[in-house]
């Protein structure tokens, strides 16, 4: 389990506590797309799938959300994002997540959307491998 003075894995310069975790707890909520997509990395990270459930837009969610037990998320790059503000309704963020598995390090490249759904950030889904980059 992550201590919550860590520093937060989304690779803000903030602990875990003061960031992606009190969205996790539900002691928050995303402002922003971007930071409703950086809690959710930091969920997959600290394996707070929870977290993830509940911020996927339930028309595209999956019924399983089981992780790879070999699969370690290592690191985040933010490369791009368009809307997804606070007085926006949608927004695109699209990002690198570094991990390690036992053949190897790897990047999961992703462009993904997410909306407002009740006032609050929610992901709707992604396209892997974007063009750009």
């Amino acid at each position: 389990m992550m201590s919550l003075q860590q520093r937060c894995p989304c690779g803000s310069a903030a602990t875990y506590d003061g960031c992606c975790g009190r969205l996790h707890r539900g002691a928050a909520v995303a402002g922003t797309a971007e930071e409703l997509m950086r809690s959710r990395y930091s969920a997959y990270a600290v394996g707070h799938l929870g977290h993830v459930f509940r911020t996927w837009h339930p028309r595209t969610r999956p019924e399983d959300l089981t992780p790879d037990p070999a699969l370690t998320w290592t690191g985040l790059e933010v490369l791009a994002t368009t809307g997804g503000g606070p007085d926006d309704e949608t927004g695109t963020v699209e990002f690198a997540a570094s991990y390690e598995t036992p053949a190897g390090p790897g990047v999961l490249r992703e462009r993904s959307r997410f909306e407002r759904r009740a006032g609050r950030w929610v992901y709707v889904d992604g396209d892997l491998d974007p063009s750009r980059g």
